[in-house]
């Protein structure tokens, strides 16, 4: 499959630049400055409209040296598709070109997982992995993609998939980065959301996708990427990381001015 576009603009509905150069004026912000580059075994950013979270997540993907073969892991927006629904081939396009999709690893991870099924539907749609496409390429013109949309409620699952995803990893043989997408609290109150997200940043600092899952339930924080960050992090710890950089943090609020009701965005980067 040829996945097309669907959320960039021009128009009523523009999630982020249509215009290659327009994009690429958004991406010079963050891309033109020398932040220092880590090599990091994942990244967690949002994935709402360029004008509320781009900044979160531009910041953090240019303090990451990009590796060449990235896969995405975004929450399931649309309810199309398997529990664990995978791209396997083909490629995405955007604005700035055609970012194709990593075949071998794609098959490196269905032959590893009991979970993960080739299935497109999700994708169609699915506005968390594309607005996280630009960002690569721009840092890596030569990156390759493996899509992964996640729509399992099932907790316990998320350590098993992330163990698989860490055994796919060491089979392909290849350096591979996991890109976890997901957007923190939303639509309450802003000095409230802040703390919630804050409890939120602290497990995912602790390196312990239980600690994630419990505070999230017992907090009622409506993270949207839980799935995706508590299966990065179970990953993550298979393949030996040690710790968790805090890039930047906001909430909707910064950019409306509206602080009644926000959604909080984080960057931040597993070592």
């Amino acid at each position: 499959m040829i996945r097309q576009a669907m959320w960039a603009g021009p128009g009523p509905a523009e999630w982020y630049p249509g215009n290659p150069e327009r994009l690429n004026r958004f991406l010079d912000k963050f891309f033109s400055k020398e932040y220092p580059k880590q090599d990091a075994k994942a990244v967690i950013v949002p994935h709402a409209g360029y004008v509320y979270s781009g900044a979160v997540a531009g910041k953090t993907f240019a303090h990451v040296q990009v590796a060449d073969t990235v896969l995405i892991i975004g929450p399931n927006h649309t309810g199309q598709g398997s529990p664990y629904s995978l791209m396997r081939s083909g490629a995405w396009k955007n604005p700035l070109g055609s970012v194709p999709v990593n075949e071998t690893f794609s098959m490196a991870l269905l032959e590893n997982s009991e979970f993960i099924r080739e299935d497109e539907t999700a994708h169609l749609h699915e506005h968390s992995i594309e607005l996280e496409i630009p960002f690569l390429q721009r840092a890596n013109p030569g990156v390759t993609i493996v899509p992964l949309v996640i729509n399992d409620v099932v907790s316990s699952h998320f350590k098993t998939v992330g163990k698989e995803i860490a055994r796919a990893i060491q089979c392909y043989g290849k350096p591979v980065q996991i890109v976890a997408s997901s957007d923190l609290t939303h639509y309450e109150a802003h000095e409230q959301a802040q703390k919630k997200d804050a409890a939120a940043i602290e497990a995912i600092r602790s390196l312990d996708e239980q600690k994630l899952i419990d505070t999230v339930t017992a907090l009622k924080i409506s993270m949207c990427g839980l799935a995706p960050v508590a299966v990065m992090l179970a990953a993550c710890k298979q393949l030996g990381a040690q710790r968790v950089d805090l890039i930047e943090y906001k909430t909707s609020g910064d950019v409306s001015g509206d602080y009644s009701s926000v959604v909080g965005y984080a960057g931040l980067i597993i070592i």
